[in-house]
């Protein structure tokens, strides 16, 4: 038998206090019944009797209940409180892995959704939506009591709640289809508008607004339509319930006067008999009204179920020991996600721990891609990574994360402070080793510079820096408490002559430190600083030598060659 997934055992913990809250609605049904018990004392026993003692004590009683059904209506919806941040708790950490593993393997799946599914299911697990299911099962005994009273009282209790029962159906049937297609369309709206604000420069310099938003129109109109349809579907069986509802309360009064008349029943059971079937429809009712919100959620938590499905749980891996940095590739190859177009075909090559490789090619050799197979943003279609031996998905993550510096061509950061950037959002960094990876990144004059120095905010994806700050600050996170092997993708192409002076500084003490230093260059300065250079093209290797043969300048020919040159033409 497989191991629960992380949402089977969130919903675990979810199910302890869900029992404990189950317990407290039978009490809180039970003490429903004070309403209508106090209208029908009132009616067959103060009025008759005249006694104003019995209906102080009476009252008295009836409010003390009422105190008590209110305290524990209060501690049920504390304890669901309490079971959703429990649920949140034990799902939130789990399923933002499994997002990132997603949004890697499949950048337009959709993965960034489910962070907003955790949040449907938890609103309704948590709200009044499954108050009404918690309330629901009660509804017989509600109807039993009206059957108790007459029953002819019963039978039209019994018939509104049938007919309110069968438009809770007709609201599932009529707005299931509706509200899907609505969900879809919202978060593909989401989606494109999150995207194209990334760039919102490029929109605004090209003007490139007005096509971007009407796309994004043409995808919020689908969703707008298909939700109004769903809404007037839902609107009209509201409605519906509503007359349905008003009229049983007519239609109950009258029989139980016509009961009364005919001496069959109290004008107390009359009015009890009222209470009662308004209390037994309510749920009913209550279920009606929310059954957008629990169609949403549960379509939110069948997306849950196949992330959780699809994204198993990482493997508990050995701690390896503290990695020296050897690199090698074995027939390494990848591919376009969701297509089978080949990236890289068939890397082979190795470095020793303390080697300094430059890859250089052409536009669309494939080179960012090897940098992400590398630090193994990329899994290998075939073929295997290994550092010190053994493949990086046998390494822990955690230990492989704090084993590698990794700057992307397109610097990501976060939102934060410098230092924070710059030490991975790590809580136990220190002050010395945050200054230590600027330095030696050649970045702490720079960010000595800042309106706040170490403590400037950057902003979302670190808009409050320019692009050679960002990259000089991507830099220092990458080389942050010097890890063994760091994977710099074009990490000059932002930076002035005093930033590449400094970006070359770094790298050779890197090596002076005994680092393994992958940087894709086309920078004869940063070339000059490698051991190996490899060659791509067309996602395959071309060639790889000792950069100092490819630098070696070519020997001018002897004048005893450049005779036997002319020679040579003169006899052709």
């Amino acid at each position: 038998m497989s191991a629960p997934t992380a949402l089977k055992q969130a919903y675990g913990r979810f199910r302890a206090i869900l029992m404990a809250t189950v317990i407290f609605s039978f009490f809180v049904n039970l003490l429903m019944f004070v309403g209508p018990l106090y209208m029908l004392q009132i009616y067959d026993r103060v009025l008759s009797s005249r006694s104003e003692y019995t209906l102080i004590m009476i009252t008295s009683v009836a409010v003390g209940l009422l105190v008590t059904y209110g305290l524990l209506e209060f501690i049920r919806s504390r304890m669901l409180v309490r079971a959703g941040l429990e649920f949140d708790e034990a799902l939130s950490g789990p399923m933002f892995s499994r997002v990132v593993r997603l949004q890697l393997a499949n950048p337009n799946g959709g993965a960034r959704t489910a962070l907003g599914d955790a949040d449907r299911v938890r609103d309704f697990i948590t709200g009044q939506g499954i108050l009404a299911f918690f309330d629901a099962p009660w509804t017989p005994l509600f109807l039993a009591l009206c059957f108790a009273f007459h029953p002819w009282l019963g039978v039209v209790a019994t018939t509104g709640a049938v007919i309110i029962f069968i438009l809770a159906l007709l609201n599932e049937l009529l707005t299931r289809s509706a509200l899907k297609e609505a969900n879809n369309a919202g978060q593909g709206s989401a989606h494109f508008a999150s995207a194209a604000l990334q760039n919102a420069d490029v929109i605004q310099a090209m003007g490139m607004g007005k096509e971007l938003s009407g796309r994004w129109l043409k995808q919020r109109e689908v969703m707008l339509n298909s939700q109004a349809s769903a809404s007037d579907w839902a609107g009209f069986i509201m409605s519906c319930s509503k007359f349905v509802r008003m009229s049983l309360q007519v239609a109950i009064l009258g029989t139980g006067a016509y009961l009364a008349m005919n001496q069959q029943i109290s004008p107390g059971i009359m009015i009890a008999a009222s209470i009662v079937m308004g209390r037994a429809l309510a749920p009913v009712e209550q279920a009606v009204g929310q059954w957008k919100q629990f169609i949403s959620a549960r379509q939110a938590n069948e997306r849950l179920g196949k992330l959780f499905d699809s994204v198993l749980d990482e493997t508990d891996r050995l701690e390896q020991p503290a990695a020296k940095g050897a690199l090698s590739l074995e027939g390494v190859s990848t591919v376009v996600p969701g297509s089978r177009e080949p990236l890289l075909k068939g890397i082979t090559f190795s470095l020793e721990a303390g080697n300094v490789l430059a890859v250089i090619g052409p536009s669309g050799s494939g080179k960012s891609t090897l940098a992400r197979v590398l630090v193994g943003v990329t899994g290998a279609a075939a073929g295997a990574v290994r550092l010190d031996g053994t493949e990086l998905n046998h390494w822990d993550p955690d230990q492989l994360g704090g084993s590698i510096g990794y700057l992307a061509q397109e610097v990501k950061l976060f939102s934060g402070t410098v230092a924070e950037n710059i030490a991975r959002f790590t809580t136990g960094a220190t002050d010395e080793e945050i200054i230590a990876a600027a330095q030696l990144a050649g970045a702490h004059e720079m960010i000595q510079g800042l309106r706040e120095g170490y403590a400037t905010e950057i902003g979302d994806g670190g808009a409050q820096l320019s692009g050679g700050q960002r990259q000089r600050v991507g830099l220092a996170r990458a080389i942050f408490r010097t890890p063994s092997l760091i994977v710099l993708d074009e990490p000059n192409s932002n930076l002035d002559s005093e930033g590449e002076n400094a970006l070359a500084q770094c790298l050779l003490a890197l090596k002076a430190l005994g680092k393994t230093v992958v940087v894709i260059t086309h920078k004869a300065n940063l070339l000059s600083t490698s051991d190996k250079t490899l060659m791509l093209s067309n996602g395959a290797v071309q060639k790889m030598l000792d950069t100092k043969d490819l630098l070696k300048p070519k020997q001018p020919e002897t004048p005893p060659q450049q005779a036997a040159a002319r020679v040579t033409n003169i006899g052709a």
